[in-house]
């Protein structure tokens, strides 16, 4: 290399210092390749759900379940690129090589999909087994159709209207309207063999314990309730990403005790969401811990159609009642940052807000005065529906308790009401006007804002109320249905962050939800982990990874 010549006589750095120099460059930057070549072992991971997401396609288990069920046995014909944590990540071909929307007509779109791609049982991808798994979802009269996997992504298929096949690689999809955000919800959509659903008698449950997509890793064990095998398919399309470790292990510990105790003894070799308490002590142990900025936050969604979250002024108040820095630093060790939004501050869509909601107890108090409570002889009483653990729930029984004290502190009174993550889901996607939840004052549950429909369009558009989608208060202002609809109909990305901001503006000012947190995506890893890339995303790449023997 040049930089390692000697530069001549005189004047110049002796031979034997260049060459040693050069020797410990050489060194150092073989390192990181060597790592990133390496592979094997066996990765042992403890998840926060209580239980192995569904295998048979849509995984449930809240997002957890995408990131270590979803994209690992299947994919979409778009994914995220995953492979580095310095920017957010972008969309990249995924089973489709390329897509256009058609110019005279943006509601119709055309994919071009992957040749050579095989199922895991060996039988070929291609446009009939697209549009078979697009039956699965949204058509009632097919054989395949499955009600539990429809109801998991109908989030996600709320934009498909018709489809069809054009040649034996090449579909037409159909919008109900011209939409730029449709390439998000496809990436929540996978694919599984129709052959081998015909080969184990037409049975979900039972394509679930053999199930056939093609993603990079196959399932080769699942016990419910303790633990799903995966072994790396060494056919994959994708030969970059083919998996580095002989088998990834997922354990579903919902219990963070139970995750940390399983980690420090060798158990596992990676948590999600370690206790902040014992993250100084497994840094000190040698521990890896990891933690990066990614779109996802930890609100409550307010009941907005009966008192006392039908006041804006209570809205407000409850926001101004939050201390974030104390509960981010004091409870939960710097594991996330306060929320004065949807979204956090910096991020394309933040736009200037009206109001900051810092911790500013009297102004809490003189709103909710200006309300009509004093504090005293008259307080807001209110429940909440909350988690006991969970994907993305971060540390929800001490979370809720911190904040309840809060706001008791303002006049406040929250009942926290506990039950378990998948039932929440449930809930949750009922909606806080089905008669289940309708004497709730709200749902603790988080949500991600990776992409514009996911982190606006179904949770404030009033055409997206629950059980439709997930505008669960439900939130209704036409200026924001106005707004997001120019932002759906901007195929040009910036015009699209302009509009969506002016959204979060005004969503920041009519606090539907109390705002709270945006967490960092802790997990700790035992120092054999190798070749992680921790992306800011809420799905992460597992292929790289390896274990150090």
């Amino acid at each position: 290399m040049w930089w390692c010549r000697s530069q001549g006589h005189g004047g110049a750095m002796p031979r034997r210092l260049v060459l040693m120099g050069c020797l410990v460059i050489l060194t150092l930057a073989w390192l990181p390749m060597a790592e990133a070549q390496g592979s094997g072992g066996v990765l042992r991971i403890g998840m926060t759900a209580a239980d192995i997401p569904f295998t048979g396609g849509q995984p449930d288990q809240g997002f957890e379940g995408y990131r270590f069920i979803g994209f690992q046995l299947y994919d979409a014909l778009v994914r995220w690129d995953l492979s580095q944590g310095d920017r957010l990540p972008d969309l990249v071909p995924g089973l489709a090589e390329s897509w256009e929307v058609s110019k005279d007509d943006p509601t119709r779109w055309i994919f071009h999909l992957r040749h050579g791609v095989k199922f895991h049982d060996g039988t070929d991808f291609n446009a009939d087994a697209v549009l078979w798994n697009w039956d699965k979802l949204k058509t009632k009269e097919a054989p395949q159709y499955d009600a539990r996997q429809a109801g998991i992504s109908n989030l996600w298929t709320t934009e498909m209207k018709s489809w069809r096949k054009l040649d034996d690689y090449t579909i037409e999809l159909t919008t109900p309207h011209p939409t730029s955000f449709l390439l998000f919800q496809l990436i929540h959509v996978f694919y599984g063999s129709p052959t081998q659903w015909e080969k184990v008698g037409r049975d979900w449950r039972a394509f679930a314990n053999n199930p056939a997509g093609t993603g990079p890793f196959n399932l080769t064990r699942l016990v419910p309730r303790e633990r799903a095998e995966l072994e790396p398919n060494q056919d994959y399309w994708d030969k970059q990403r083919v998996p580095k470790a002989d088998k990834v292990i997922l354990f579903p510990m919902p219990e963070a005790t139970t995750r940390l105790a399983a980690l420090r003894t060798g158990q596992v070799d990676w948590i999600e969401v370690p206790p902040p308490d014992g993250i100084p002590s497994l840094r000190q142990a040698g521990f890896q811990i990891i933690l990066r900025s990614y779109p996802h936050s930890w609100p409550y969604s307010l009941n907005l159609s009966k008192p006392p979250w039908d006041n804006k002024l209570v809205r407000q108040a409850a926001n101004y009642a939050i201390d974030r820095e104390g509960l981010c630093k004091s409870l939960l060790n710097s594991t996330c940052i306060p929320a004065i939004g949807v979204v956090y501050p910096g991020h394309p869509w933040f736009g200037n807000p009206k109001v900051r909601y810092e911790y500013n107890p009297a102004k809490a108090r003189e709103l909710l005065r200006q309300a009509g409570y004093d504090g005293k002889d008259k307080r807001v009483k209110t429940s909440m529906l909350i988690s006991t653990s969970g994907s993305g729930q971060m540390m929800p029984l001490p979370m809720n308790e911190f904040i309840q004290e809060n706001l008791r502190e303002v006049g406040i009174d929250m009942e926290l009401v506990p039950i378990e993550w998948n039932t929440l889901i449930q809930r949750c996607l009922q909606g806080l006007q089905h008669p289940d939840n309708a004497h709730l004052g709200g749902i603790n549950v988080s949500f991600h804002f990776q992409d514009p429909h996911g982190a606006f369009v179904r949770r404030f558009h009033s055409a997206y109320v629950a059980p439709k989608s997930t505008n669960i208060m439900p939130y209704s202002n036409p200026e924001v249905d106005r707004l997001l609809e120019a932002a759906q109909a901007a195929f040009d990305p910036q015009e699209r962050d302009r509009l969506l901001a002016q959204v979060h503006e005004i969503v920041v000012e009519d606090a539907p939800w109390m705002f709270i947190v945006h967490d960092l995506n802790p997990r700790a890893m035992s120092p054999k982990v190798k070749g992680f890339v921790q992306a800011q995303s809420w799905f992460q790449d597992v292929t790289p990874a390896w274990v150090e023997k």
